[in-house]
């Protein structure tokens, strides 16, 4: 009998059913599949409220765990064949819960010399997330098979204003009836169900040296290469704003993070729209490191510092 364990935090609940229809293909009478579902101490909101969601932004982004309830002992107890972590982006960064997760006793027991296959839902940005992510599985003697990486395929701007809908409101539907749903559609939800035969065939043959191709096959992960440049360029950016806010209290750091809220307006409305048109102009000589760098976020392979 293989043994399966899901690990996931999902705030709105997409991620666990993006978790779920995996799962339904994986599941075999060789395969027993156990869920773990990471919840912290002090529970995050959902829906968000403006203070909060921008509160969250210095901890987020630094990478500073946060206390979390005690993961069961019958799944500490137990070895298991494969991992499947299931994670959402906040801030170009892995969500507070998960990177306490990945930085816990808990995660080094159940992870060190354990094949892993990753699992991510986001708005569009999810490659220096994953990055990170990357390097807190090497820090726990993982082995990262796979990567599956979901977005809302909406346009930029739309999604934008989309997910404040959602999150702000709690309810992930059409705003005023006229934009799109926001996030991961509802085709793409009930389609991840295709993920789970690649990682089926790789564990029950003990074999995961061409997993990633074989995701990468029915379409797992597609770099958009105009968004590369934005988030090394957005996570450089928010080394600084989050090195400065952490160091902010009461009051001062409220107003620090109304300046942060007014900044990210900016640069997601105005400076993000002349990156887009830097990659465009730059394309045709950039090209060849265009493809490199496609070929290596789409890959499980991690870059030496």
């Amino acid at each position: 009998m293989k043994e399966v364990l899901i690990i996931y935090y999902s705030q709105t609940g997409q991620l666990f059913d993006i978790l779920k229809n995996i799962a339904s293909t994986i599941s075999v009478e060789k395969v027993n599949i156990s869920y773990c579902e990471i919840i912290p101490k002090k529970k995050f909101p959902f829906p968000w409220k403006q203070e909060e969601f921008y509160g969250a932004f210095p901890e987020t982004f630094l990478q500073i765990p946060t206390p979390l309830e005690a993961i069961p002992s019958e799944i500490l107890q137990k070895k298991y064949d494969l991992v499947i972590l299931g994670y959402t982006t906040w801030y170009l960064t892995p969500s507070i819960p998960i990177n306490s997760f990945l930085k816990s006793e808990e995660a080094k027991l159940l992870l060190a010399n354990t094949p892993v296959v990753t699992v991510s839902a986001s708005r569009n940005m999810w490659i220096m997330a994953q990055e990170k992510v990357k390097k807190l599985l090497i820090a726990n003697h993982a082995k990262l098979v796979g990567n599956i990486a979901l977005v809302d395929r909406n346009l930029n701007h739309i999604s934008v204003i989309t997910i404040v809908h959602w999150l702000m409101g709690g309810k992930k539907t059409k705003m005023f009836g006229i934009f799109p749903k926001p996030g991961v559609s509802d085709k793409d939800i009930e389609a991840a169900s295709r993920f789970g035969v690649p990682i089926k065939e790789a564990l029950l043959q003990n074999e995961y040296s061409n997993l990633q191709q074989n995701l990468l096959d029915v379409g797992a992960v597609k770099v958009d290469p105009s968004l590369i440049a934005t988030d090394i360029r957005g996570n450089m950016v928010f080394t600084k704003w989050a090195n400065h806010l952490i160091k902010k209290e009461g009051e001062e750091r409220k107003k620090w993070l109304v300046y942060f809220k007014y900044y990210l307006l900016f640069a997601i409305w105005l400076i993000a729209p002349i990156v887009f048109i830097v990659f465009l102009l730059t394309y045709i000589p950039m090209y060849r490191k265009i493809q490199r760098d496609k070929a290596y976020y789409s890959s499980v392979a991690l870059k030496q510092d």
